[in-house]
C-alpha cells in the first residue's frame, strides 16, 4: 500500500541523457529517516551495546549483513518508482563505498596515533558515522540547490574531481600525519586535552578542570577527515542522480556500514597496493563525465560497470601482487638452499654422498 501511494506520487521523467526527477511525499522521507535512526540505535544498544574488541569474523559478518541492507533497499526504490531510479542509487551507493575504503584506512591510523584501543573505536565511529550523515546532508542539499541554480558549477565539480585524482596519485603511499592535521591544532588551541583515556568518554575532569580526553580528539580528526572525502564524494555522486532522495539514500546506507568496514579492513592497508590508483582512475571517470554531460550523457548501467570494474580491478591485483611477493622469497630460497635430501627409508642402506667420501679422504 505504501509503496504504491510511492508510485502515484513519483513522476519518473528520466529519459534518454536525463537524470530521474521524482515528487518525494514527506512521509517517505520521514520513513527514511525513522529506518536511519533504528539501525544506528539498535547497533548502538543492542549489537554494541557493551564494549568489546571486534573479531575479524564479526566484523566481516556485519559488513556483510550492512551492504545487504543497502542492496535491499535499491530494491525497494525499484519497486517503487522504477530500474532508473534504483540504477542511479546503486551507482551512488558504489561509489560512496568505493571512496569511503580509502577513509577507512585514514581512520586506522588516527587510532593508531593516539593508541586508541579496539573495545573504545566503536563508540567513537558510532558519533562520528552519525556527524557524517547531518554533514553530508547539508552537502548533498546545498550542492543539488547550487546545480539548478547555477549550470556552469557541474564542470566546476568534474574539474575538482580530476584535480583530485591527480592530487591522490602523487599523494599513494605516503604516511598521513594526524600531528599535523588543522582540526587537532585547533582541539589543542581551545581545549586542554587529557593525556590518558577516561574509558569511552569524551570529556573528563582532572583536578577539577574539564578537559577533552584523546578520544574527544580523534572525533574531531574523523569528522574532519569526512568532510574532506564529502567535497569529492558529494560531486561524484551527483554526477550519476540529482534526486535529493536517492543521493542521501545512497549516502546514508553507504556510510551506516563504514563501521563494520573499518574493523574488517584497517589490518589489510598494505594489502591494497593499487586501490589509491583504482580510486583516481573512478574520480577522472566520474569527473570526465560531468564535463562532458552536455554532449553526451553516460547511460547509468555503464556508469555502475565501468566504476565496478575498476575497483575490482585494483583490488585484484593488490591482491595478487601480494601474492607474488610471497612465492618470490620462497623460489629463491629453493633455488639457493637446492632439494632437501631424501631420507632413507626403513632397512633401506644409506649411499654416501659426496660430501662423506670428500671427509672420509
Amino acid at each position: 500500500m505504501a509503496l504504491h501511494a510511492l508510485v502515484s506520487t513519483a513522476a519518473e521523467t528520466a529519459g534518454p541523457g536525463r537524470f530521474v526527477s521524482i515528487d518525494v511525499p514527506v512521509w517517505a522521507w520521514l520513513a527514511l529517516v525513522a529506518v536511519i535512526v533504528a539501525l544506528l540505535l539498535a547497533d548502538l544498544l543492542l549489537v554494541h551495546r557493551v564494549p568489546h574488541e571486534i573479531p575479524l569474523r564479526e566484523a566481516f559478518v556485519e559488513s556483510g549483513v550492512w551492504i545487504a541492507i543497502g542492496l535491499v533497499f535499491g530494491l525497494v526504490v525499484a519497486r517503487a518508482v522504477g530500474w532508473q531510479a534504483a540504477g542511479e542509487y546503486f551507482g551512488g551507493y558504489l561509489i560512496e563505498k568505493s571512496l569511503s575504503i580509502d577513509n577507512v584506512f585514514v581512520w586506522a591510523v588516527i587510532f593508531s596515533f593516539f593508541a586508541v584501543p579496539n573495545r573504545y573505536q566503536f563508540r567513537v565511529l558510532f558519533w562520528g558515522v552519525f556527524g557524517a550523515l547531518v554533514l553530508r546532508a547539508v552537502f548533498i542539499f546545498a550542492g543539488v540547490a547550487l546545480l539548478d541554480r547555477f549550470d556552469w558549477l557541474l564542470y566546476v565539480f568534474g574539474a575538482l574531481l580530476i584535480y583530485t585524482a591527480y592530487r591522490m596519485l602523487r599523494a599513494a603511499g605516503k604516511e598521513v600525519d594526524p600531528d599535523r592535521n588543522p582540526a587537532l591544532r585547533a582541539v589543542r588551541r581551545f581545549l586542554p586535552v587529557s593525556k590518558e583515556l577516561d574509558g569511552q568518554k569524551l570529556f573528563t575532569r582532572r583536578d577539577g578542570v574539564l578537559m577533552a580526553t584523546p578520544l574527544f580528539a580523534v572525533l574531531v580528526l574523523i569528522e574532519f577527515t569526512d568532510v574532506v572525502f564529502a567535497v569529492d564524494s558529494v560531486p561524484a555522486i551527483l554526477a550519476v542522480s540529482r534526486e535529493p532522495f536517492i543521493v542521501f539514500s545512497a549516502n546514508a546506507f553507504a556510510i551506516l556500514g563504514l563501521r563494520a568496514l573499518y574493523f574488517a579492513l584497517a589490518g589489510m592497508h598494505g594489502r591494497f597496493r593499487y586501490l589509491d590508483r583504482g580510486l583516481a582512475a573512478i574520480l577522472t571517470f566520474v569527473g570526465v563525465k560531468m564535463l562532458l554531460v552536455e554532449v553526451y550523457h553516460v547511460p547509468i548501467y555503464v556508469s555502475l560497470g565501468v566504476i565496478a570494474a575498476i575497483l575490482g580491478v585494483a583490488i585484484v591485483t593488490s591482491l595478487r601482487a601480494e601474492e607474488l611477493e610471497h612465492e618470490e622469497p620462497q623460489l629463491l630460497s629453493t633455488a639457493f638452499i637446492g632439494r632437501p635430501k631424501r631420507q632413507p627409508a626403513a632397512g633401506e642402506r644409506r649411499r654416501p654422498d659426496r660430501d662423506d667420501d670428500a671427509r672420509t679422504r
